[in-house]
């Protein structure tokens, strides 16, 4: 009887297909870019594969696996960088414009059993980065002006949007690889017009404010230079007073007989005395 209920084809078929379910339950294949998390009962009690610094691909320790079956479980986990996307971000920056953010950041889950732990799995890790990224968005950029975010501090800006996520996502397990901002503009219509027209008259007030310094700066230095001329002048007649009545009386001649360089000559006559004073300097001595 045992005989013939081993030889019957159900009997037969039965045990393939329990020998089958044994395997399938017992081995697993580990890819290049996965991690698995072993759960023992749920709990988290291993990783095979895990992310290492500085890997490369055929030196990892992926490939065939086995488990204990009906007893443990596996999540998959991916080691590549994955992306969370964040836009239309509407951010109000210090000179009181409306900007629309859209961002992204890149991350790594690098501790596959806080991952799970925490978050479950990969797309709850995405969900809860979304909400964290919006916040550190809005905390860094209303800190900025407008005009920063063109201008090279914009990598500055995303340095600190990424240590100020990287200290929120460690907490999933999680490394920030990079945060970036796509594009940032105003918005259309009304809103961006006034905004143009805010940064024209602010652009216009700017350039008053420097040309009115410069006045200033220009003015200083032409009395520094009236003043050092003055003592030049002064030490010079102390100096020799003969040779600076002279120069003064030749320069005081080709202003009223020549005119000044780049003058045309008028047609004023002059009419002195020989005797004059003023032609002293023609005496013979």
């Amino acid at each position: 009887m045992n005989a013939s209920l081993i030889r019957s084809p159900m009997v037969l078929v039965v045990a393939a297909l329990g020998l089958l379910l044994l395997l399938y339950n017992t081995i697993y294949v580990v890819s290049e870019t996965s991690q698995a998390v072993i759960l023992n009962l749920g709990n988290p009690v291993g990783t095979v594969n895990a992310w290492r610094p500085g890997e490369s691909f055929g030196r990892t320790n992926a490939g065939l696996k086995v488990k204990i079956p009906f007893l443990q479980s596996i999540v998959w986990v991916d080691k590549r960088v994955r992306d969370v996307d964040l836009e239309g971000q509407q951010v109000l920056s210090t000179d009181q414009l409306r900007v629309e953010v859209d961002a992204f950041a890149r991350y790594r889950v690098v501790d596959p059993i806080t991952m799970v732990r925490t978050a479950g799995n990969e797309e709850r890790v995405a969900d809860q980065l979304q909400p964290i990224l919006r916040a550190a968005l809005r905390n860094e950029l209303g800190k900025r002006k407008m005009d920063e975010l063109l201008s090279p501090e914009r990598g500055v800006v995303m340095d600190n949007i990424r240590a100020g996520l990287q200290r929120i996502a460690s907490q999933y397990g999680v490394q920030i690889v990079d945060v970036r901002i796509k594009q940032a503009e105003l918005p259309s219509g009304t809103p961006l017009e006034s905004a143009f027209e805010r940064m024209r008259t602010a652009r216009l007030q700017e350039a008053t404010t420097i040309t009115a310094r410069g006045q200033r700066a220009a003015q200083i230095i032409q009395a520094q230079a009236d003043a050092t001329a003055a003592q030049i002048y002064a030490a010079s007649f102390n100096k020799d007073p003969a040779f600076y009545d002279f120069y003064r009386a030749m320069q005081s001649y080709r202003a009223t007989f020549v005119g000044q360089p780049g003058q045309a000559m008028g047609e004023t006559s002059i009419v002195l005395s020989p005797q004059d004073g003023y032609l002293r300097q023609f005496e013979a001595k």
